[in-house]
């Protein structure tokens, strides 16, 4: 009996205490580990494919190392309300991550003082860093903030493609109710920049608004900017010769002078160059529908498009004609750098 006890008792210790001294001599058990060492390998990864971007403050005039897609977070939130719908914000993270590829492609157009991009919007996009963010939206910074970050995570390293090159993916907040073609704005045929139509504009806040501006001032105005323009009775010298499909104006005649619409937008600071002209007084009031250059996606339209239940993919598909929604690294491996 004593030997058959002995003899239980080392099959007992055999069973219990082997996988014991394995766990302690070599650390955490097989069913664990690999878990482990799938995470340190995921963590590692991202490390690896962290891209960074050298984006100059143009108020500061500091030059900000940051990580690409953080980067893209604070542009999304100062380009669209944090209250649009979530398709509508990963709509415009794409368009904002492509702007921002095609604007660090071209690199040394500009001086950025060794900077990738600017946050001067004429020379790259506006930036909100998150301390400006906190006293922006105050109590509503954590939940903004995290719609916008979901935004961007859902679309991370996706950009817009048109024949294996990004797009000029530029937009404004409300078109006509009809966006224009690049033709239109810029006298460049861009076959995905085509004139498209948007529903929904007309409900923004900023579709119909007007700008009086005196006679004056719109003389001086013309003076300053064209020295040889001759006008002897302004209202009566100001004739629209053309518009396109959508309303916008294409040529307008002052005097002398032959302008376009985007001209006259920029020169009077009008929100689009969709307008109409009268007399009051000693006055001019210019009735605008839509606010900014009117190409490409509209803000307000693409947020219609999401409480349509239309996802980003179909948003963006819609006001950039033929193009292809790729990753970076599907492009080109070097656009942006890696650590």
């Amino acid at each position: 009996m004593k030997k058959v006890g002995a003899l239980f008792l080392m099959v007992f210790l055999a069973i219990i205490g082997l996988p014991a001294f394995i766990t302690s001599f070599l650390g955490d058990s097989p069913a664990v580990k690999p878990q482990e060492l799938a995470e340190k390998k995921v963590e590692k990864s991202n490390k690896k494919n962290t891209r960074m971007v050298k984006v100059l403050d143009v108020q500061s005039g500091k030059i900000m190392n940051l990580e690409f897609e953080e980067y893209i977070k604070g542009v999304l939130a100062a380009e669209m309300p944090a209250l649009f719908e979530i398709e509508a914000l990963k709509a415009q993270a794409v368009a904002a991550r492509t702007y921002a590829v095609k604007k660090i492609n071209q690199k040394g157009k500009e001086d950025l003082k060794g900077a990738d991009i600017s946050t001067d919007p004429s020379k790259g996009q506006a930036y909100l860093s998150k301390e400006e963010l906190k006293k922006n939206w105050g109590d509503n910074f954590y939940t903004y903030y995290d719609k916008i970050s979901r935004a961007v995570e859902e679309t991370r390293n996706e950009i817009m493609t048109y024949e294996e090159e990004p797009i000029e993916a530029v937009f404004h907040s409300t078109s006509a109710g009809i966006t224009q073609s690049a033709e239109d704005v810029w006298e460049v045929d861009v076959p995905y920049l085509q004139s498209v139509e948007s529903i929904g504009d007309q409900e923004a806040p900023s579709f119909e608004s007007e700008t009086k501006l005196s006679k004056q001032e719109v003389y001086q105005l013309l003076k300053e900017k064209y020295p040889d323009i001759v006008i002897q009775d302004l209202m009566q010298q100001i004739q629209i010769i053309e518009r396109n499909s959508g309303g916008y104006i294409k040529k307008v005649q002052i005097g002398n002078k032959v302008l376009s619409g985007e001209e006259i937008r920029k020169l009077f600071n009008l929100r689009s160059s969709c307008f109409s002209i009268e007399e009051e007084g000693d006055n001019l009031i210019f009735f605008t529908k839509g606010y900014g250059h009117g190409a490409g996606m509209s803000q307000y339209g693409a947020n219609y498009m999401a409480k349509e239940g239309k996802n980003y993919r179909e948003i963006l598909t819609h006001y950039y004609q033929g193009v292809q929604i790729k990753e970076i690294n599907e492009i080109e491996e070097n656009i942006l750098k890696s650590e």
